[in-house]
């Protein structure tokens, strides 16, 4: 699926692996340029406090996302200055500058990011949803298309109660939309998502517990498709 220039903003690292790394891997495989932006490093995300102590969870999933994106083949990154993760309900503030800036300097032809819900109902993911939609209405080129990652009825009826435990996602998401509503249905051939596991896998820090439970052929299935609607075309 060819979608040209591709960029992605997400607030957290592997944020972006979950939701578009297939279309960045195949993006990337096609030549195109794609550039991935990250608002945190993830400083809150410790989910085991002996083996990941706090206070070197920046550093570790720095490493984390850094790998899993030359897994993929993508080697443009950016973290946003300034904010700091500190748990599912603190907002970050304001990053539209940045966000703009780079959107004037990338020139996309995709934007890829959360819908206004933030896909889990996290602050943080709401914010950069905000930050990014903003900033593509002013400084995407003429043409460029700016999507929201959602997931059709089937996938929330197959997954929604059986990662429930894990508490990922708030009450009302994540966003399940009509089929027809969903402009970008990514289905991974093989390869495309045995490279995507591979990336998942190099965030160690975050997904022992649902690797544990669903092995890698559940998480193969819960990671099969990726998922966007298309929001908005920026005109002349």
């Amino acid at each position: 699926m060819d979608l040209g220039t591709t960029l992605g903003v997400w607030a957290h690292p592997d944020d972006d692996i979950y939701l578009s790394s297939g279309l960045m891997a195949a993006n990337a495989a096609l030549g195109n340029r794609v550039v991935d932006v990250t608002a945190t490093r993830g400083e809150g995300g410790s989910m085991d406090e002996d083996r990941w102590p706090p206070e070197t969870m920046a550093e570790v999933r720095t490493e984390e996302l850094l790998r899993s994106l030359d897994v993929l083949g993508v080697r443009e990154h950016r973290f946003l200055e300034g904010f700091v993760d500190v748990d599912m309900d603190a907002t970050l503030g304001d990053g539209t500058d940045q966000v703009r800036a780079i959107i004037a300097h990338v020139q996309p032809d995709t934007v890829l990011t959360f819908g206004p819900e933030g896909m889990t109902g996290h602050h943080a993911h709401q914010d950069v949803s905000r930050w990014t939609t903003a900033a593509f209405h002013d400084a995407a080129p003429t043409g460029a298309r700016l999507y929201h990652a959602t997931y059709p009825p089937e996938w929330g009826a197959r997954w929604i109660d059986a990662v429930a435990p894990f508490e990922i996602f708030r009450p009302g998401t994540p966003p399940i939309v009509p089929r027809e509503r969903i402009a970008i249905v990514l289905e991974l051939p093989p390869d495309l998502l045995e490279l995507k596991l591979a990336a998942i896998k190099c965030h160690e820090s975050q997904i022992e517990a649902l690797l544990h439970v669903f092995g890698d052929d559940g998480f193969r299935e819960f990671m099969a498709a990726e998922y966007f609607r298309l929001v908005a075309e920026k005109e002349a």
